[in-house]
């Protein structure tokens, strides 16, 4: 992957230091995390549905990737994320929620080699969060207008304390299947209440713009390869196709046409290194009618044109690490 963003690919300096008692919590984030990893490069899937935790000591040039509603932490290192022109940057220091599916470009950072980057990610499941807004007792917050599908605030004891009893759990596997639950949902609540939860709200919100946007998104991931017509996904969900416009660049930074290309082309990456698909065959079933056009947009966006690409990462990459171009971001 040449340096093409040369945004993301800027250093990233050494975060300020935290507060005494939320840097206790992240050393021992640090711990929780590398005895799960057991200090190896790669993901680990835990026994909690959707937690998952990083290891990275090496990262190499920025990646390509959808990102799912997500909640992602960091215990060392940094990591840029680029969704459309927008860039957001999170560290030990803060947080990052996304509650839309969003094709986003990241790289991540470590200070030095021996102190790789560890992470944290914990899927968002927008019914359970349909339910806590929904709850009588929760604290009213004002309505907000359609915004980012991806934010990033600064990190609080409210939300880090949860997510370290939800890894602590992990030593006591008969407990996960009763408590797991309760952890969850009492930091989908932190997300809420904290910072920039009315965004999130406006997801899981009946019939706000932020829902009708990600309907919208749903169907376009299941029918990106076909022909886009934006009239046809703005009466889908009961809106003019200027305010469906504005609003689906406001979620996501980008117009319908500009994500669909960006499913399309990381689409035909994934099949091309994942599976092994010649270059027109991969072209053909994202929808694309021209191979020039194909070669030209793929090449603006991964820094080389698709067979070199492909014959790079066959050649070099292997199979440990075709994956990497569907893994998630957060």
């Amino acid at each position: 992957m040449s340096d093409e963003t040369p945004e993301i690919a800027s250093v990233i300096g050494t975060p300020l230091p935290l507060e005494p008692e939320l840097d206790e919590a992240r050393k021992e984030l640090v711990r929780l995390i590398g005895r799960l990893t057991d200090g190896q490069d790669g993901t680990v899937e835990t026994t909690v549905p959707g937690l998952s935790v990083y290891c990275i000591s090496k990262p190499d040039g920025p990646k390509h990737a959808m990102q799912t509603p997500a909640l992602g932490l960091i215990a060392q290192g940094s990591k840029r994320i680029m969704v459309g022109d927008d860039i957001y940057v999170y560290d030990p220091m803060h947080y990052l929620v996304s509650s839309v599916d969003l094709p986003v470009c990241g790289q991540v950072r470590v200070t030095s080699e021996r102190e790789p980057y560890l992470g944290v990610r914990l899927e968002l499941a927008v019914d359970e969060i349909g339910e806590l807004i929904r709850h009588e007792r929760l604290p009213a917050k004002a309505n907000a207008p359609a915004s980012r599908g991806l934010y990033v605030n600064r990190i609080a004891m409210p939300v880090l304390e949860p997510v370290l009893r939800l890894l602590r759990l992990l030593e006591t596997p008969e407990d996960v299947p009763i408590m797991a639950p309760l952890i969850q949902r009492e930091i989908l609540y932190r997300l809420l209440v904290n910072g920039e939860g009315a965004r999130l709200r406006q997801i899981a919100l009946q019939d706000s713009h932020t829902q009708r946007i990600a309907k919208a998104i749903s169907a376009l991931r299941l029918n990106y390869a076909q022909s886009l017509r934006v009239e046809d996904m703005a009466r889908a969900v009961h809106m003019s196709v200027s305010s469906f416009h504005h609003h689906f660049k406001a979620v996501t930074a980008m117009s319908p046409l500009q994500y669909q290309k960006q499913l399309r082309l990381q689409e035909a990456r994934r099949l091309m290194l994942l599976t092994g698909a010649e270059v027109a065959t991969a072209a053909h079933n994202v929808g694309y009618e021209s191979p020039s056009q194909f070669a030209r947009e793929y090449g603006r966006m991964f820094g080389a044109p698709p067979l070199r690409d492909r014959r790079r990462w066959l050649g070099e990459a292997g199979n440990d690490v075709m994956g990497a171009a569907s893994r998630e971001a957060a």
